[in-house]
């Protein structure tokens, strides 16, 4: 548990990040063997690329590290449940686990709203640890649309 907080604190230092360029601020690290092998934070506004989640960019940089698009030995931590696009991709890494904070009772894609990660019809099954840091990544969305709403 020590360590999972260890590095969803690393995914929100990125979720800072990107509420920093005015992108919703979620942030993601991939780590294997205890070291980070991939980190991303969203950022489809400033790249014109609706892929650009911070799961996406954060596979993207694990496979470029590890020199393989497959990370069946790895963990994802994400301070925010992953929607479909992103719980695909993590199927399609293989990744062994994935940790996130808060629940996305809109697009959730891992437990909230659909279930792609452990689901039977496909052919990979994802660990999944929820809740990790629940009330700082509520915190954190909250006070970002609620500033959204001001502006």
């Amino acid at each position: 548990m020590n360590e999972d907080i260890k590095w969803m604190q690393r995914a929100f230092a990125l979720a800072q990040q990107a509420q920093a360029q005015a992108e919703v601020p979620v942030g993601a690290v991939v780590v294997a063997a205890d070291n980070i092998i991939g980190v991303g934070f969203n950022q489809p506004i400033a790249t014109h690329d609706p892929t650009a989640h911070a799961e996406i960019m954060a596979l993207r940089d694990a496979g470029q590290h590890s020199g393989n698009y497959r990370l069946p030995n790895a963990t994802m931590y994400v301070t925010l449940e992953p929607c479909a696009m992103c719980a695909g991709a993590i199927i399609h890494a293989r990744l062994a686990r994935l940790v996130y904070a808060t629940e996305d009772a809109k697009t959730g894609a891992c437990g909230s709203v659909f279930d792609l990660l452990q689901t039977d019809v496909l052919n990979h099954k994802v660990a999944i640890e929820k809740g990790i840091m629940r009330d700082a990544g509520r915190t954190l969305l909250h006070t970002f649309f609620k500033e959204k709403r001001v502006t």
